[in-house]
């Protein structure tokens, strides 16, 4: 394994988070990514109603295009609530991602 996989694998996924949200802005998406707060009791949870568990970490709009992506750590699991929004953001016809920090390359395709 070289150096650089493996600084890719230990990125922890909030600066990977960053690292997309960056690119995003510099090729002109509008970005939202909704993150924990820590509650008083120390416990990290999103605010959300409804059907929200599970929801994407990453929306991305560009002129006509809609992204939907999910961002894990190399070694990081797509829930089942996650892989329920997922499809059910694919079956309106957005683009639907789940990205590692190793397909760096194929998120800046993406985004071009």
């Amino acid at each position: 394994m070289t150096s650089v996989s493996r600084a890719t694998r230990a990125i922890p996924e909030k600066d990977f988070q960053r690292q997309v949200l960056a690119l995003a802005k510099l090729r002109g998406w509008r970005t939202a990514h909704f993150r924990p707060a820590q509650k008083a009791s120390g416990e990290w949870r999103t605010p959300v109603s409804g059907d929200g568990k599970g929801f994407p970490d990453t929306i991305l709009i560009r002129g006509s295009r809609l992204a939907i992506a999910e961002l894990k750590s190399e070694s990081g699991r797509v829930a089942t609530e996650q892989r329920a929004w997922l499809d059910a953001w694919r079956a309106t016809g957005a683009e639907v991602y789940v990205w590692r920090p190793s397909d760096f390359a194929i998120i800046e395709e993406a985004l071009r």
